[in-house]
């Protein structure tokens, strides 16, 4: 909560949980997060959420004060740099070791990768009936550049056993309750997404620190999955003999049902899947939406597009809502996990309302759906298509 206010709160493990500090209850003015732009959403301030408006996702790398901010638990406060280590252990580690975040810097090769982030509830408000939870619109997702070193390679700094199935972390943020014997949150992922390339140990987002609330000193990244699994203020990696069963690895959390259900169906936990690779996704982050335009003139939109461990292949327009749609130019990905822009230039017949719809398609084929795609308890990976509005005068 300090990294919020702007100051330490001396006497906060004191604080009621649950508690809005006066600073905020006692003000009209908007509440803000310390370091992050003054556009963003903010959802709520225990655990503090907030999202980006489409419009301020324009930027080809994201900057870190549009980064959005998912929270569990209450980030920590006073982080010593200098004395900040990473555990490794589990019941698959050959040698458990600790590393100091110097150790880690000096004595593994760097790496730098622009990948893409995406809460797995982003796009929940949508959903009817409503799911539980932050009610995310579209700005839960974000592709910076990720500096650190490969989490492959500090695995097998320390051996991994022929029977590891799965990685979980563990980190610095506090449980709600202040209970140290809780986990705000301590999820994984298996072996093969832990030990590809991109897969990182991060301390550095565009070259510059970790802003505190994305994960200061020390996170993981893993592009493409959800960012649940991308654990912030990490102190600790587990090399795990099974599915990691840390906080918030059972459902409902971060799981949908194996088989599609109709809307409002209690689903059994034994029938939820975990969710690991992101579906196909776009967004029209230029212009605004509500954006009034000239009928002589050519009409030009722009946005990004992702999905999971695979490519963007296609990108279309339609202004017709869905009838007919046009092919426009889409970008090859920097690297893997990493979001593509799309470009697309349009001519109006007459002048009227319209809405531009955005249409992605992966490297399998498999395009985004007009409307929202399967209902799910917790509204999880809605990648219905982005439309925005448009006055032609």
């Amino acid at each position: 909560m300090g990294a919020v206010l702007g100051a330490e709160v001396v006497f906060g493990r004191f604080m009621p949980g649950g508690l809005i500090p006066a600073a905020f209850a006692e003000t009209t003015e908007k509440f803000r997060i310390a370091g992050k732009h003054a556009g963003l959403i903010i959802l709520n301030d225990r655990p503090v959420n907030a999202e980006v408006p489409a419009h301020l996702l324009n930027d080809l790398v994201t900057p870190a004060d549009k980064l959005f901010v998912r929270n569990n638990g209450l980030p920590p406060e006073n982080v010593d740099v200098n004395n900040w280590t990473l555990t490794i252990g589990g019941e698959s580690v050959k040698t458990s070791k600790t590393y100091t975040l110097a150790e880690l810097k000096k004595k593994f090769t760097h790496h730098t990768y622009q990948l893409t982030l995406e809460c797995g509830g982003n796009g929940r408000v949508e959903f009817d009936p409503p799911a539980k939870g932050n009610q995310w619109g579209l700005g839960a997702v974000g592709c910076a550049k990720w500096t650190g070193v490969r989490l492959r390679d500090v695995l097998k700094d320390c051996g991994i056993k022929d029977d590891a199935v799965y990685i979980g972390y563990h980190a610095a943020d506090e449980h709600l309750t202040r209970n140290p014997d809780k986990e705000a949150i301590s999820r994984g992922v298996p072996m093969h997404k832990a030990l590809e390339d991109e897969s990182l140990i991060a301390w550095s987002l565009n070259d510059e620190e970790i802003p505190a609330m994305n994960g200061h000193p020390l996170r993981l990244v893993f592009g493409g999955w959800p960012a649940s699994t991308s654990g912030k203020w990490l102190t600790g990696i587990s090399i795990r003999n099974i599915v990691h069963d840390g906080a918030k690895m059972s459902a409902p959390a971060y799981r949908i049902p194996c088989e599609p259900v109709a809307p409002g169906t209690k689903v059994a936990a034994e029938d939820m899947c975990i969710i690991e690779s992101m579906p196909i996704k776009s967004m029209v982050t230029f212009p605004k939406s509500g954006v009034k335009h000239a009928l002589k003139d050519e009409f030009s939109a722009n946005g990004h597009a992702w999905v999971g461990d695979k490519t963007v292949e296609k990108m279309h327009v339609s202004i017709d809502f869905g009838q007919t749609w046009q092919e426009v130019k889409i970008s090859k990905p920097v690297n893997r996990n990493a979001w593509q822009h799309w470009q697309a230039k349009v001519k109006f017949p007459q002048a009227g309302y319209y809405e531009l719809w955005a249409k992605a398609t992966d490297s399998d084929g498999v395009s985004q759906p007009m409307i929202l795609p399967g209902w799910n308890p917790k509204g999880y990976l809605n990648n219905a298509c982005h439309r925005i509005a448009i006055q032609v005068v």
